[in-house]
């Protein structure tokens, strides 16, 4: 298991500097076997960055710094929970929008 992790702990690491990254990623985890590990993550933060993309576009039209400036720090606190997950080598799944994505990208 530990084995395992430390295999896919590259990719993982890779998913989550931008959205190329996580493409990247996607095509690292694609050798041989794909590892559980490395999926795991590719999809959570995949998920980030593609909620990031989708909701802060309608959220600029708001105009308001306070609802943007709360977007961007909601965004960087996935980010970091998911981020610090890949280095304890847990599979914490992202709160709110993990499970989601999970199911949605099964297939990564």
């Amino acid at each position: 298991m530990q084995n395992d992790i430390e295999k896919g702990k590259t990719a993982a690491l890779v998913s989550y500097f931008t959205i190329i990254g996580s493409i990247v990623a996607i095509f690292m985890n694609q050798e041989e076997h794909k590892n559980e590990f490395a999926s795991f993550h590719i999809r959570q933060a995949l998920g980030i960055f593609l909620t990031f993309f989708l909701l802060g576009y309608p959220i600029g039209y708001f105009d308001s710094w306070m609802i943007s400036s709360a977007f961007w720090v909601f965004i960087f606190i996935l980010w970091i929970y998911g981020f610090l997950g890949v280095l304890s080598n847990e599979k914490r799944i992202v709160p709110l929008i993990g499970a989601f994505y999970q199911k949605f990208f099964k297939n990564l």
